[in-house]
């Protein structure tokens, strides 16, 4: 048997980012808790320089949806072997490495987004759809998707076997005429509904369904509340849409 050398150490790792994300949501409260679960989302990546030369993405619109790469940057930098998953109520323990949790090792990301858009007027802009990525995210790396190589339905999806369910989203009266004064109505409806009906708050609450949250869409604070039915099931009402 082959004596085993002690390992050579590894060399520091240093990455640079190659753009930064302009995107809907500014605070990383009630962002998608997976890409694609809000095909209203937009986003759009700059590319920093030198990364921002044209001739980096020749050939890129000939693909529908890309992986991002990038750094959660609003999690902490300190990480645990063992997370708890809003999927699992919040209260299960597993291995970090089982889970796509934001507190993990050097903070890496990984995103499916669809691409709407090329513009190389003035640098690079890929304008996005389906985003789950913060405002201000910086992306290390761009990659064409490729299905026939990375689409797998018979593969097994853990604690995760589905889509998560959704939540029916109401609007008051408040709401619903603060609506009514924004060019960007339509949108603006529909990125709040898919956005409120993954019921972004804690898996872990206390308060009960009284309690009152607000999330931060675009340049508004849409406040909502959890609202029990005569039918004992649960769903979102948005109270009013505020500047933020």
């Amino acid at each position: 048997m082959l004596a085993m050398s002690d390992p050579a150490p590894l060399p520091a790792v240093t990455l640079s980012p190659v753009g930064v994300i302009e995107s809907d949501f500014p605070d990383k409260f009630g962002v998608p808790r997976q890409p694609g679960l809000a095909p209203s989302a937009r986003a759009t990546l700059r590319l920093l320089p030198p990364y921002d030369d044209p001739l980096a993405v020749r050939g890129l619109d000939a693909f529908s949806h890309l992986w991002l790469t990038f750094l959660f940057h609003h999690s902490p930098e300190r990480w645990t072997p063992l997370v708890r998953p809003p999927r699992l109520g919040g209260n299960r323990r597993i291995g970090v490495f089982a889970s796509r949790s934001t507190h993990r090792p050097n903070r890496l990301g990984l995103s499916l987004v669809e691409l709407i858009g090329i513009d190389t007027r003035q640098g690079v802009r890929l304008h996005l759809a389906g985003a789950d990525l913060v405002n201000g995210t910086p992306v290390l790396d761009i990659k064409p998707y490729l299905p026939w190589a990375e689409a797998r339905p018979e593969a097994r999806a853990g604690f995760a076997p589905e889509a998560p369910a959704r939540l029916p989203v109401r609007f008051s009266d408040e709401a619903e005429a603060a609506l009514a004064k924004r060019e960007d109505a339509a949108s603006l409806r529909a990125l709040i509904e898919e956005v409120l009906s993954q019921d972004p708050r804690p898996a872990y609450r206390n308060g009960g369904e009284a309690r009152r949250y607000g999330v931060r869409l675009r340049d508004l604070d849409v406040r909502f509340q959890a609202v029990a039915a005569s039918d004992g099931a649960t769903r979102l009402e948005v109270l009013d849409i505020v500047p933020a």
